[in-house]
């Protein structure tokens, strides 16, 4: 096994294709499938599932991707660094659900650093993406909530991908619509007065479920859903459709702007799992770098502010 089969093994599952990949690592494409069938036989498992539309990852391919992303990206660093004319650059990244206070304290820990020295990324991306970045170290943090729901299932993930959940803080289900919203005015909201209105929620790809969903009460009967992908559609949507959606409470309206309200979602007998435990992941034994721990600060000081 080579570091640079695993290089080109992670390259295919990028492209999807043998012939994209063969031109991106400038190999002739039976060259590059000799050197994956090598390594499938000193493995003894089949990584990839060939056929008319391109490769796919079998259930033993994606398991062995997840450690040769861990050994390559050790082995660029080491590369990047005492390599001829190595000049290390530090490397940062967080990955999180749809949260702005997420990015503002992003914001505030990259304006205390030299960016010309640093190569730092924030990726606002599905549960399930969140989860499998943390664990291969494509990003040192990652941004979540647990519930009495889906706490069980997520904290099954946890464990099977290696990463350890640190809590932050505890809310209550709000309703986040904007200020022109009929029921903007309201104190409170209860669950009935919304089902006139279409409940936006952040779409989750394929592999969706209940226990992944970003918002709380996912179980919930909506009589109207629409699903998106990013937080500016998902702002349009309430302007123009007086859609809604559950969230936090904790909304930055330096980045969502001051168009939009947090309304107290009324809770009921029958709600269970109604309170977010909002928490951030780490990759298990792995010690946080400056970086990260100035990250953390800074979210921190932003959510006293709720406590």
């Amino acid at each position: 096994m080579t570091l640079q089969q695993l290089h080109y093994v992670i390259t295919i599952s990028e492209t999807g294709s043998l012939n994209k990949a063969a031109e991106l690592l400038y190999v002739s494409q039976p060259s590059l499938t000799s050197a994956v069938r090598e390594l499938e036989k000193e493995t003894g498992i089949l990584i990839f599932y060939r056929s008319g539309r391109g490769v796919t990852l079998t259930n033993d391919g994606a398991e062995f991707l997840t450690y040769a992303r861990q050994v390559y990206h050790q082995y660029e660093i080491l590369r990047d660094k005492y390599g001829t004319g190595g000049n290390l650059r530090k490397k940062f990244g967080v990955s999180t659900q749809h949260y702005s206070f997420a990015v503002k304290s992003f914001v505030e820990m990259v304006k205390q650093f030299h960016t010309s020295e640093y190569e730092f990324a924030i990726r606002e991306c599905k549960t399930r993406d969140v989860i499998s970045d943390v664990s291969t170290l494509k990003s040192e943090i990652g941004i979540l909530y647990l519930s009495d729901f889906n706490r069980k299932v997520l904290t099954k993930l946890f464990h099977s991908s290696e990463v350890e959940f640190h809590h932050l803080i505890d809310c209550h289900a709000y309703v986040y619509l904007w200020k022109g919203h009929p029921l903007a005015s309201h104190p409170s909201i209860r669950y009935d007065e919304l089902a006139e209105y279409p409940c936006l929620s952040f779409e989750q790809g394929d592999n969706s479920s209940f226990y992944f969903a970003e918002e709380i009460l996912s179980t919930k009967e909506y009589s109207q859903t629409i699903k998106a992908c990013d937080r500016a559609t998902m702002l349009n949507l309430m302007v123009g459709l007086n859609g809604y959606t559950l969230c936090s409470g904790i909304i930055c309206e330096e980045l969502n702007g001051s168009d939009y309200a947090a309304i107290p979602l009324e809770s009921e007998e029958t709600d269970s799992g109604d309170v977010m435990e909002i928490g951030y992941i780490t990759r298990a034994n792995v010690m946080l770098s400056r970086m990260g721990e100035i990250y953390i600060e800074e979210i921190k000081k932003y959510l006293s502010r709720y406590q």
